[in-house]
């Protein structure tokens, strides 16, 4: 007998797992980032994306929360390990290798949240979009930060440069119905 085909909701869970992992790992990654950089508007801004994940990774565990769920333990510990390895690389890596793997990583992580979004409109979670969408425009921020970080550093001729993201405002698009039936009907 063949598996049945897991629910939106199933997917959901699934998807928001991994995001919470991710954030955890991207939290602590990105504390070792700033630290490893002089002091100046660049430590700054990734002294800010660093919180900005950890408020992702709150969000995320809320959401979780409402559909009775939380992180996987597991995966957990594996990120936790990730995060923490990569903070410290950050200190070894020059400049180019933890900007290009930031950049790289944020780019997927618009996509999760798109995902997450299109899922919970799915799965019946309307109100829970505005929040996933915002996430991923966040995301696209700190794309869009890390890739100006690059452009024109002469090792991207052995560095294939990741597909850049479409424009911002495309995020909110697909779900511009769903929203505002929200808003009318709250």
């Amino acid at each position: 007998m063949a598996a049945s085909s897991p629910t939106p909701r199933t997917q959901l869970i699934h998807v928001l797992r991994s995001a919470c992992s991710g954030e955890l790992a991207a939290g602590y990654a990105y504390r070792g980032h700033w630290k490893s950089v002089p002091p100046g508007m660049v430590r700054e801004r990734i002294r800010v994306i660093e919180e900005e994940e950890w408020h992702h990774r709150r969000n995320v565990q809320g959401l979780l929360a409402e559909l009775g769920s939380g992180p996987s333990k597991a995966r957990e510990m594996v990120f936790w390990l990730i995060g923490k390895s990569i903070g410290v690389f950050c200190r070894i890596g020059g400049r180019l290798i933890p900007m290009y793997g930031a950049g790289r990583l944020e780019s997927t992580n618009i996509a999760e949240y798109e995902r997450a979004a299109a899922l919970a409109l799915e799965a019946g979670y309307p109100e829970m979009i505005d929040c996933l969408l915002t996430m991923a425009e966040v995301e696209w921020e700190h794309e869009h930060f890390f890739r100006r970080q690059i452009i024109g550093h002469w090792m991207l001729r052995m560095f294939r440069l990741w597909p850049a993201p479409p424009p911002k405002h495309n995020i909110r698009s697909a779900y511009a119905d769903a929203t505002e039936s929200l808003a009318v009907f709250p």
